[in-house]
């Protein structure tokens, strides 16, 4: 692959994954000031899952059989920034109504979770050894995310409207550079048939039982996987780590006015490591055992939640987030490239677009309902009261900040000291709120689940097929 394809994929990943890092874990950040309670997260992050079930199959089959798959990719994205736009249009209205911007949002997902796959298929048909090469691209897709969780700690968007506004200018952005990305032409050997219409074709990889086994575990592994993006983000708000020496020093040094996008950052910082190491984990470790200790590090992340939370541990919960790195490259890049490798080459982005369908899809979609129920169930008396209270505050807010637009010089100082103070209400009332959630239950409950997932893959997936770099025997027996 020459240097000027290298590139431009790698631009690719890190717009591709700065759009996802600019909203989706801290979202809850501030959707929770304006009125969404847990059930209505359990929708905000089960919209996804739902395109994610109804869309990448059928791109995919566009992308192999219709239209290259770098337009298609483009078209998507800037239809995406329409509709982020638009969310962000219902946020500042004078009432606004969490069914409604959870239905703008399934648009948006509609238009984000196909160039999931999209972005692996044009990535790895530009490739000649997709397992030496594709980490390397990939791991600008997490740059990108990092990147955009320290602009948001920067400019400290973590828990403002504006970190939907970087979304939708940044997914207008990578719409106009999709048209410039190397050229990922259809597959027109053949006649397109129903089947492959419905995208169908990629159903014969379930004949391989190893497959079938991997694609049940992966999309089960999705359950608890919906607990970190959507609760994640409000431990690390409540434990304050901006209270921290260190952390306190680079946020000075680096004048950034938050620090929960920074810090939710710190997962993908790991992953880069892991990324870059994956190559001689592949040679070392096989297919199966990647994909064990990425189910693992589930298991262990979500047990130092479980306490960390509990009793604000801060160390627990740091550790936790860094195990992302191993949750993420183990697991899901890993299937990745073992899809690739199973699939016949005319059907690839149909198999990219069925793992996608099933776990960010399929699993997410039960996991982000069920996270939603357990959280509510966590979710005590107090914390709905505290919750009503900051929706109550932010409504007098905006009534006051108005006033200060039109405001003369001397009552200027006034309405300012009222803002400040319905300010360190807001705050107060927020980690009120956060600190009684019931947190052991929320957490324990998806280590559990994770570990079952876990013992029955270790037990069920057996692949002497797939290989991986220079051995000359199976990657598992």
């Amino acid at each position: 692959m020459n240097a000027l394809n290298t590139a431009r994929l790698s631009l690719m990943m890190f717009i591709q994954f700065f759009i996802w890092g600019a909203w989706y874990v801290t979202a809850p950040n501030y959707l929770g000031t304006i009125g969404f309670a847990a059930s209505d997260f359990g929708w905000t992050y089960a919209v996804g899952p739902i395109a994610g079930i109804l869309t990448p199959l059928f791109v995919g089959m566009v992308a192999d059989r219709f239209l290259p798959a770098q337009w298609v990719l483009g078209v998507l994205h800037l239809a995406g920034a329409a509709f982020m736009y638009g969310a962000t249009r219902l946020m500042t209205g004078s009432n606004p109504q969490p069914g409604v911007i959870n239905l703008v949002f399934l648009g948006y997902m509609l238009t984000y979770y196909p160039t999931l796959a999209l972005s692996n298929t044009v990535a790895m048909r530009n490739m000649q050894d997709s397992e030496r090469q594709f980490p390397i691209i990939r791991v600008w897709g997490t740059i990108g995310w990092i990147v955009a969780g320290f602009v948001l700690s920067w400019k400290g968007w973590d828990t403002k409207i504006e970190m939907f506004y970087l979304t939708a200018g940044a997914a207008l952005v990578l719409g106009v550079v999709s048209f410039a990305l190397p050229h990922t032409p259809a597959n027109r050997a053949k006649e397109t048939s129903i089947s492959e219409i419905l995208g169908l074709e990629a159903l014969v990889l379930f004949k391989s039982p190893a497959y079938l086994v991997f694609i049940i575990c992966s999309m089960l592994i999705c359950i608890p996987l919906a607990f970190y993006y959507q609760i994640a983000s409000r431990v690390v708000e409540m434990v304050d780590f901006s209270s921290v020496a260190a952390v306190r020093s680079v946020k000075d040094a680096l004048h950034f006015d938050g620090v929960i996008g920074a810090t939710m950052s710190f997962g993908q910082v790991s992953e880069i490591f892991f990324m870059l190491l994956m190559p001689l984990f592949f040679r070392r470790l096989g297919v199966k055992w990647m994909l064990f200790v990425g189910m693992l590090a589930w298991v262990v992340r979500y047990t130092l939640f479980r306490f960390g939370a509990a009793d604000e541990i801060r160390w627990m919960i740091l550790v936790g987030i860094l195990l992302h790195g191993i949750c993420y490259d183990f697991f899901f890049v890993t299937g990745q490239i073992y899809t690739d490798k199973k699939a016949p080459e005319p059907i690839r982005a149909q198999a990219q677009g069925l793992l996608v369908m099933l776990t960010l899809g399929v699993g997410m979609l039960i996991g982000a309902q069920t996270a939603g129920r357990i959280e509510e169930f966590c979710t005590p008396h107090a914390a709905r009261v505290a919750s009503d209270r900051v929706a109550a505050i932010g409504d007098e807010l905006k009534t006051v900040e108005a006033k200060l637009e039109t405001a003369t010089g001397d009552e200027k100082p006034a309405i300012e000291a009222e803002i400040n103070r319905l300010n360190d209400e807001k705050a107060a009332s927020r980690k009120e709120y956060l600190q009684n959630i019931h947190w052991r239950p929320l957490w324990g409950i998806p280590a559990a689940f994770a570990a079952v997932v876990m013992i029955v893959f270790a037990i069920a997936f057996r692949d002497t097929e797939v290989q991986t770099a220079g051995e000359s025997k199976p990657a598992e027996a």
